[in-house]
């Protein structure tokens, strides 16, 4: 809430890490969140829910979320989905223009104040549902890598995941099914970075509910057959953290691109495009993770 002192001006907390800011402030001046976060939380009267996406750098982190707030505001699975604020809209009106012009959507810049962030309702459309009132930021994975080598890197992205009712990690299965160590070693040390910022007690299992989420699965089929074991075959680092230190946690397959067409770019580098949208497992992980708030 805003508060004013008997010699300074009035001033506004960060919804993120809480230190106080000018009222005209656009951007948190210590973490770089935008001010109009805590403004909405003030208008609805509420604590707003956290849920953060995070993962390495081109899993897919941009593209998941774009199309979860696109098929969560067109109604999808009977959910109703009212963006607060016109910021909220950024995100997937980039990636579905994007999309629609058979094109990926750029890679996500590590500086904090070009992230786009999204604050939705979000509620069944049924009587006597639960209202959550849903932040969510596009981070940068070179960010999000960064922060877990070296922490308070990136102040913002600790005080999300310490505030975070839920969180979405994303791991890319085509990697992991190449047999490439990568996404197991980057998802262990996310997983092992949770674990250090929010166990309240080294012995106790961390309560946070986590959907592991499975993303470029149209490559792996077997994701969408049994993505447990998918994860023990393929994850095994992974999925031993997730049962020891976690007591909700589980993993979905993704994918939102059905067709692949390659090309080069003015550097003649080969580039991918996405010759046909089919968004597969995109509801599921965040309905699994809102049911365990």
């Amino acid at each position: 809430m805003p508060t004013a002192t008997l010699s300074g001006p009035v001033t506004m907390p960060c919804l993120i890490c809480e230190v106080k800011n000018q009222l005209d402030a656009v951007v948190c001046a210590s973490c770089g969140a935008p001010m109009a976060l805590i403004q909405e939380a003030v208008a609805q009267e509420r604590d707003p829910c956290i849920i953060t996406v995070v993962g390495d750098s081109n899993v897919g982190k941009t593209v998941y979320l774009g199309m979860l707030l696109d098929m969560l505001s067109k109604r999808a699975e009977d959910f109703e989905a009212i963006p607060k604020g016109a910021y909220s809209v950024n995100l997937q009106h980039n990636v579905v223009s994007y999309l629609c012009s058979r094109r990926f959507p750029p890679k996500t810049a590590m500086e904090v104040d070009t992230w786009h962030w999204a604050y939705y309702q979000v509620s069944k459309r049924r009587k006597n549902s639960t209202m959550y009132d849903i932040v969510m930021p596009d981070m940068a994975g070179e960010a999000v890598a960064a922060e877990v080598a070296n922490p308070k890197t990136f102040t913002v992205i600790r005080s999300l995941l310490e505030k975070s009712g839920g969180a979405i990690l994303m791991v890319d299965a085509s990697l992991a099914a190449a047999g490439s160590p990568q996404p197991d070693f980057f998802a262990l040390k996310l997983m092992s970075y949770l674990d250090g910022i929010i166990a309240k007690k080294r012995h106790e299992k961390i309560n946070t509910p986590v959907a592991i989420v499975l993303s470029k699965a149209d490559h792996c089929p077997e994701c969408f057959d049994d993505p447990r074991a998918f994860a023990r075959t393929n994850l095994n680092r992974l999925w031993n953290i997730c049962e020891s230190r976690f007591h909700s946690f589980e993993f979905f397959g993704a994918s939102v691109v059905g067709a692949l067409g390659f090309g080069t770019d003015e550097s003649e580098n080969v580039v991918q495009y996405p010759l046909h949208v089919a968004p597969r497992g995109i509801l599921e992980p965040f309905e699994w993770v809102t049911s365990k708030l």
